[in-house]
């Protein structure tokens, strides 16, 4: 038995919206990830067997490893077919705001969302969302926005609607944002949900291998480099990856092929906090990336020197300048953290 985390009156507010809905839009982040997808398609795919038109919208492209999902191929990319998807966003019903807390989290998106008279509706799990939304579903406690999306489909009453292709797309969104279950994944509640997710016939182990182990040959030899250049500070139990854009040249570099990279530090003896620094291809910027294990607040640092947030142990930001001086910045906030990095217990 799940406990009921969703307030009963977002509950009943959202029934209604889908009882009256004929075209529901679904959007996304920016640069989406696994659980952006995965809750995106585990909603679409409830949403289908309701018999509503349904529309899955995301900012730019996705990784690779999550094309074989099912309903993938439908998924729409607002920077390819911009004028189809303002058009979709404009006559929707309801849109569905999932895995981001602000409109500037999608992009060139934000403004069509923004003007649309369509009622929307957030259901996301990181920190301090913006007012966007009608309804306003936000659970920092929460492992995943596919978890959320799980229980909210099941409190509506509809758990049996849920389908074999569904479950795999929550199960992945799940499985990704907790690095394997790995990181924000003790809570018990996570393992009932699996269970009930493998009652609707998925296979787990081989969601894992499709996510995790159909890298190309160029992807494993990039992360050989990227190893080869970490730079670990014992002092301060951390350590630093970084990627260029001129080395993503070097090893034909497709988007996903970094994906998990920012957790490898974390294998090292002593090592609770790991920083990922990576130029952005399409803008000036540095895209910072970092996890911790423990009670270590890379959230908190995230925010004070990259402008970034998210949760306790997976965070993330960006940060404007060249790559020397973004882990210059890096090192400084070591410093200062030194305390709770070095920190007993």
């Amino acid at each position: 038995m799940l406990t009921k985390v969703i307030e009963q009156a977002n509950i009943d507010h959202f029934a209604k919206w889908l009882d009256r809905a004929d075209k529901m839009v679904i959007v996304s982040h920016v640069g989406p990830d696994g659980d952006a997808i995965g809750s995106s398609l585990g909603l679409w795919h409830f949403l289908n067997s309701q018999d509503k038109t349904a529309n899955v919208i995301v900012p730019n492209a996705f990784p690779d490893f999550l094309r074989w999902m099912p309903g993938s191929k439908d998924i729409l990319q607002y920077d390819r077919y911009k004028e189809f998807a303002d058009k979709l966003i404009a006559e929707a019903d309801v849109i569905c705001c999932l895995d981001f807390n602000a409109l500037s989290r999608i992009d060139a998106m934000a403004e069509a969302v923004k003007n649309s008279p369509a009622r929307k509706i957030l259901i996301d799990h990181h920190l301090h969302p913006e007012d966007f939304c009608k309804i306003v579903i936000s659970h920092p406690e929460i492992s995943s926005t596919s978890e959320l999306v799980f229980r909210l489909i099941c409190r509506m009453g509809y758990f049996s609607d849920i389908t074999k292709q569904g479950a795999e797309c929550i199960y992945t969104g799940m499985m990704t944002d907790t690095g394997g279950f790995t990181y924000n994944s003790n809570n018990r509640e996570i393992y009932f949900i699996i269970s009930e997710l493998l009652s609707k016939g998925i296979d787990k182990d081989a969601i894992y291998r499709k996510v995790f182990n159909t890298y190309s040959e160029s992807r494993l030899r990039l992360m050989g480099h990227v190893l080869t250049q970490m730079k670990v500070y014992p002092e301060y139990h951390a350590a630093m990856i970084s990627l260029t854009e001129k080395e993503q040249k070097q090893f034909n570099y497709i988007r996903g092929d970094s994906e998990g990279f920012v957790n490898i530090p974390l294998s090292i003896k002593n090592v609770i906090f790991s920083c990922f620094l990576r130029e952005d291809t399409e803008k000036p910027m540095i895209k910072i990336s970092l996890r911790s294990v423990g009670k270590f607040p890379c959230n908190q640092l995230a925010a004070e020197f990259f402008g970034g947030g998210g949760h306790l142990n997976a965070s993330g930001g960006e940060f404007y300048g060249t790559m020397e001086e973004a882990q210059k910045v890096f090192e400084q906030a070591l410093e200062k953290y030194k305390p709770l990095l070095t920190a007993k217990g």
